[in-house]
């Protein structure tokens, strides 16, 4: 396929596709953030908080986002004064701190992203069980890939 036609599936129309909605998803959070007077790098930082399965310790994050230390404790410092997080420490080793997203916080969040989530579900609502599990398939994979290409030194 030569990737010029609307319905044609080929890496290149692939790479279109995922361009423009990380694009419109990059917006939508750059929306978010002058909203909220935070750095783009902090609701990127809220958004590994908030999908974290158990609560990410400012070490974790900092591997996540590939930030210094230092930039992540001022990137900690800014959310935990504007109220989005809390730092706390854990009960077995002092040492150890844990991040955790607020509630008010979180529901702040949810009423920005309420129409996005909308949208998200309109177009759930267009596909069978078995299509979505195909393209959270696709999704997985598409994000491990790029989590090795993460690990992997680049050129130069």
């Amino acid at each position: 396929m030569d990737g010029g036609g609307e319905g044609d599936i080929d890496l290149r129309s692939f790479a279109t596709r995922l361009r423009r909605m990380t694009a419109e998803f990059n917006r939508i959070a750059h929306e978010f953030a002058n909203e909220q007077s935070l750095h783009t790098t902090d609701v990127q930082a809220l958004i590994k908080i908030f999908d974290a399965p158990t609560p990410i310790t400012p070490g974790r994050l900092r591997e996540e986002l590939n930030l210094t230390s230092g930039a992540v404790t001022a990137c900690l410092d800014r959310l935990e004064r504007a109220g989005h997080i809390r730092r706390v420490r854990d009960a077995h080793d002092r040492r150890v701190v844990h991040l955790h997203y607020r509630d008010a916080a979180k529901e702040l969040a949810a009423a920005f992203f309420r129409p996005l989530a909308g949208s998200t579900d309109n177009v759930l609502r267009r596909f069978s069980p078995d299509e979505l599990r195909t393209v959270a398939a696709f999704l997985d994979a598409m994000n491990e890939e790029l989590g090795i290409l993460r690990s992997v030194p680049g050129p130069g």
